[in-house]
């Protein structure tokens, strides 16, 4: 599988993220999340991802851990680089389209760069590269999937 999962299935971060909860921008876990998003996506008849909202985040509840403080005292959870490990898990699932499969690794990179840039200038750099390496045409699809994914969040926990 991939050096990032650090959970098994039966683990209490892998089922405490998946059913119940996840971080501060989430109103609910992974499994509520995936299914709002898909909603969303078939809601604006963007029936070309559909499978990326089914597979966005399947790595989430095997990379969750407490990053830091207020992961600890809110019991939520940190994701970092879940969207590679979503990728790991489905980049050899012959039946997935390999533009499904680049929707989910590079779902999260909009976001990812503007954090890292505040944040993380090395990691700014790698996620900029990567973004430039992609096409126009997967700009804005990756940009439309934002969308259903911030609106498969629910209300800001906190």
């Amino acid at each position: 599988m991939s050096r990032h999962i650090k959970n098994k299935i039966l683990s209490i971060p892998f089922l405490k993220s998946l059913f119940l909860i996840q971080n501060e921008w989430h109103q609910h876990g992974v499994f509520l999340h995936t299914l709002r998003v898909t909603y969303y996506t078939l809601k604006a008849k963007d029936f070309k991802l559909i499978p990326a909202a089914l597979l966005h985040d399947i790595g989430k509840p095997f990379s969750a851990f407490k990053k830091d403080e207020d992961d600890i005292i809110y019991g939520e959870y940190s994701f970092t680089d879940h969207e590679e490990v979503s990728y790991q898990i489905i980049k050899k699932w012959p039946f997935i389209s390999e533009y499904t499969k680049d929707i989910v690794r590079y779902h999260y990179l909009i976001r990812d760069i503007k954090k890292s840039k505040k944040e993380n200038y090395a990691r700014y750099e790698i996620k900029k590269a990567i973004w430039e390496s992609l096409s126009d045409e997967m700009h804005e699809e990756l940009e439309r999937f934002l969308l259903y994914d911030d609106l498969g969040k629910g209300k800001k926990r906190r």
